[in-house]
């Protein structure tokens, strides 16, 4: 890092085009967690449906009432 002469002031200007350097680099890291987050989100809701569905037939089964009919 080079040193600034002592002669030079840091301006309103400076210190502008410094913060949106750093926030555009920001938002390009937030728009891809956005991304991926969507994502993960979609595939946790998928999963959860697959389950409550294996575990509501799973229940349905061992509730199920088998009935025998036999002639004599």
């Amino acid at each position: 890092m080079t040193a600034a002469p002592k002669e030079s002031r840091v301006t309103r200007d400076d210190i502008e085009a410094k913060l949106r350097e750093i926030r555009g680099g920001l938002e390009a890291d937030v728009d891809q967690a956005r991304g991926t987050a969507r994502t993960a989100l979609v595939a946790g809701a998928v999963v959860l449906v697959v389950v409550v569905y294996l575990m509501g037939r799973r229940r349905g089964r061992k509730k199920t009432t088998i009935v025998e009919i036999r002639r004599i």
